[in-house]
């Protein structure tokens, strides 16, 4: 991976988790790696536990960045958020998974949220 795409990457985080702190979510942890997987961020909003994806794209000229997450990247994410569930003795809190879509169109971010953006696959859950 190129130092721009690592750097586009830390930067949509960044602006991600500040856009969710402005709604009220607190962010509980960023890039949580396990064998399983990684997770961008991990976040508290009302209670629930929330599992983001962060999707930055110095463009949309190709899709939209939600687009690029495989069933693959879902099926990291469910596990390594079981992971942290267990982990923390959790298991009995609702949590979510949302994806934040940076686009960075003239050097300005557009950010957009998108709650319960998909579901845990049923073999997965406890």
């Amino acid at each position: 991976m190129s130092r721009d795409r690592i750097d586009l990457g830390i930067l949509g985080e960044t602006k991600a988790a500040d856009f969710l702190k402005s709604k009220g979510y607190k962010i509980l942890a960023r890039n949580y790696r396990t064998k399983l997987g990684e997770i961008d961020i991990v976040a508290l909003d009302r209670g629930t536990v929330c599992f983001v994806e962060v999707k930055a794209r110095s463009t949309d000229k190709f899709g939209s960045p939600v687009e690029a997450i495989s069933g693959f990247k879902m099926k990291q994410i469910s596990r390594a958020a079981l992971l942290y569930l267990k982990d923390r003795k959790i298991t009995d809190r609702s949590a979510r998974f949302d994806v934040v879509s940076v686009v960075f169109n003239n050097n300005r971010p557009e950010i957009s949220l998108i709650q319960n953006a998909f579901e845990l696959e049923q073999r997965f859950a406890l």
